[in-house]
C-alpha cells in the first residue's frame, strides 16, 4: 500500500504504534548508573518503579544527581504506552511534501496546532513539538529494532523559541544504547555531545547491573 493510499493520520499512527514501549506487566527496575562530564565520574543507582517513577539513589552531587534523575525520567516517560486516541485524538493530520530519503512530512492540526512530524519506514524520524513553551526538534538518523518496536539509536535535538525561531542553548547529539533484560529492553548507555558557543560538553550516563524488580 502506498502513501497515497492511505491517510496521513493512518501512516502516523502505524508510526506512532510501532515505537518500542515496555507493557502493563513492567516491574521496574534499578541500576548502578556512572555519570561521566567535565572529567568527572559520579556513581550511584536508580530505580524505576513499576509506575515508571525513578529516584536517584547515593549520589550527592546536586548538580549531577539532577542530571542523572533528568535521564531516568526520560528512559520511563518513552516506554510509557498509551493508546493513539488517548495521546492524539484530538488532533488532525495532513499530508505534507517527501524528501530525498523518502521521509513523509506531517503537519498537525486541531489541539496541537503546529506540531509537526515525518515518517520513514515506519517510523517517526523527525518530531517538531511545542512543549512548555519551546519548539523542540528532534531528527532520528539510525535505530534499534526490537522485534516489538523501534528505539532510536542516533538522533539530535535542538530548541527554538516559537515567538523569534531563535535557538535556545546548544544543540545535543544522542547516542543511545540497550540491553534485554528479562522481556524488556533498558537502556544501558547514553551519551549526549552538545555545542554551545563553539565548545563541546560530552555527558555519558552508562547504567550497569541491571535488574528488574520483583
Amino acid at each position: 500500500m502506498t502513501v497515497t493510499q492511505i491517510s496521513a493520520q493512518e501512516l502516523f499512527q502505524a508510526a506512532y504504534e510501532n515505537r518500542y514501549t515496555w507493557d502493563e506487566n513492567f516491574p521496574g527496575y534499578t541500576a548502578d548508573i556512572t555519570y561521566k562530564y567535565d572529567g568527572q565520574v559520579i556513581t550511584g543507582q536508580v530505580r524505576i518503579d513499576a509506575s515508571l517513577k525513578a529516584e536517584v539513589l547515593n549520589v550527592e552531587d546536586e548538580a549531577a544527581k539532577k542530571a542523572i534523575h533528568g535521564q531516568a525520567w526520560e528512559i520511563a516517560v518513552h516506554r510509557v504506552r498509551r493508546p493513539f486516541a488517548q495521546t492524539h485524538g484530538a488532533n488532525t493530520f495532513r499530508y505534507g511534501s517527501t524528501d530525498a530519503t523518502g521521509a513523509v512530512e506531517i503537519f498537525v492540526g486541531g489541539k496541537s496546532q503546529g506540531d509537526k512530524y515525518k515518517v520513514r519506514n515506519n517510523e517517526v524520524c523527525h518530531v517538531h513539538r511545542l512543549i512548555h513553551g519551546t519548539f523542540v526538534t528532534i531528527d532520528t538518523f539510525s535505530s534499534h529494532d526490537t522485534g516489538a518496536g523501534y528505539l532510536s539509536h542516533t538522533y539530535n535535538s535542538v530548541y527554538h523559541d516559537p515567538e523569534t525561531d531563535a535557538q535556545k542553548g546548544g544543540k545535543s547529539d544522542f547516542t543511545d544504547e540497550y540491553e534485554k533484560v528479562g522481556n524488556y529492553y533498558i537502556l544501558n548507555r547514553r551519551e549526549i555531545r552538545t555545542e554551545i558557543a563553539n565548545s563541546l560538553s560530552i555527558q555519558d550516563f552508562i547504567f550497569s547491573n541491571i535488574e528488574l524488580l520483583g
